[in-house]
């Protein structure tokens, strides 16, 4: 690369700095402000957006590639550290580890020539992807880099699709010694029934092609004259089940139950021979590695944009997604370093 060592960002250290500012979702503009500075002092046009995006831009040609990571994290406090090798904090995975690596080998890239790169640090993407909604305002780009934690030599083509939504049963309070069901008695036998229902359409597939429900909490609330039960809710959508399908199904099974939708967005599949996969496949080839493909059980911002520009997409990200949102959320240094030299030789191909 021909940019200047005085402008290049170490990773491990730009990880370290965003790791010490703690930005659980609703909670970003601390890291956001710190990151635009950091990527100002560093050479690049940075700025925030009208959603609390981070939005950095470098070089000045025509062709512009983006890479899309998200500033937020998950609750929990895992306290930043590099040690044996590791870096571990809260969104050293998912996903400051794949942000700070984007922006590490965007930095090696020429400032003059036919590419012109734009890093995002999205808000909200454990939420409802308000950042997401605020960049998909923009001009399609030639091509998007997600960045999520697939592992270094692994490329993410595919994730399933998610409906976040609330079940409610009300009705007058009654003795517990009472014959009648509860309302807690009647939503739990409704999910049971629901869920019995996918298992039986997902029977024989793989987890990507199967519809999931997770109960994410369980309340009951009791005025003294009525009780409500809640159960809040998620369905994860494989490519043959839309987000509209799943509710229309949804609205004839509910029966007494009130369905309240808070989030949606249907499941997405990328072309693995499309210009930027064919681009990192040869980048983790060049760096040794043996390249593969991945679809993914979980929902990314990814979801939200490529229906909306229909434009060359695939995830990639250093990081072990295991360690999602758990206690031990940690990432290789070297394989950090690993995915910075593989984005370093994808972008130089994508901006020619």
């Amino acid at each position: 690369m021909t940019a200047t060592a005085a402008t290049t960002i170490a990773v491990g250290d730009l990880l370290l700095e965003m790791l010490a500012i703690p930005s659980p979702t609703g909670s970003e503009w601390r890291v956001a402000g710190a990151l635009r500075d950091r990527l100002a002092g560093a050479g690049f046009e940075a700025e925030i957006d009208p959603a609390g995006n981070v939005v950095a831009g470098w070089g000045d040609g025509s062709r512009e590639v983006m890479l899309l990571g998200h500033l937020d994290t998950v609750p929990g406090t895992i306290p930043p550290r590099r040690e044996a090798g590791r870096i571990f904090g809260r969104g050293s995975v998912d996903a400051k580890g794949p942000l700070a690596a984007a922006i590490a080998a965007v930095s090696r890239q020429p400032r003059s020539g036919p590419g012109r790169f734009t890093v995002i640090g999205c808000v909200d993407e454990e939420g409802d992807s308000r950042g997401a909604r605020q960049v998909a305002t923009r001009p399609s780009p030639a091509a998007l880099i997600v960045l999520e934690p697939s592992g270094w030599e692994a490329l993410t083509v595919g994730y399933r699709g998610i409906v976040r939504a609330e079940l409610r049963i009300e009705d007058a309070l009654r003795h517990r010694a009472a014959p009648e069901s509860t309302v807690a008695d009647r939503l739990v036998a409704l999910l049971a029934r629901l869920r019995a229902q996918l298992d039986e359409r997902g029977a024989g597939r793989s987890p990507f092609h199967r519809a999931d429900l997770r109960v994410t909490g369980l309340e009951v609330q009791d005025t003294g004259l009525r009780e409500t039960a809640v159960a809040r809710i998620q369905f994860r959508l494989p490519p043959d089940l839309g987000s509209a399908s799943l509710l229309d199904w949804l609205d004839g099974e509910r029966g007494e139950a009130e369905l309240l939708v808070q989030f949606a967005t249907d499941a997405v599949h990328t072309r693995r021979d499309s210009r930027v996969a064919r681009a990192l496949t040869r980048a983790i080839r060049h760096q040794g590695g043996a390249p593969r493909h991945k679809v993914k059980t979980g929902t990314a911002d990814m979801n939200l944009l490529v229906p909306r520009w229909g434009c060359p997409a695939v995830a990639y990200g250093p990081g072990d997604s295991h360690l999602d949102h758990t206690p031990e959320e940690a990432v290789d240094v070297a394989e950090l370093e690993r995915a910075v030299a593989v984005l370093d030789g994808a972008l130089e191909e994508l901006s020619r």
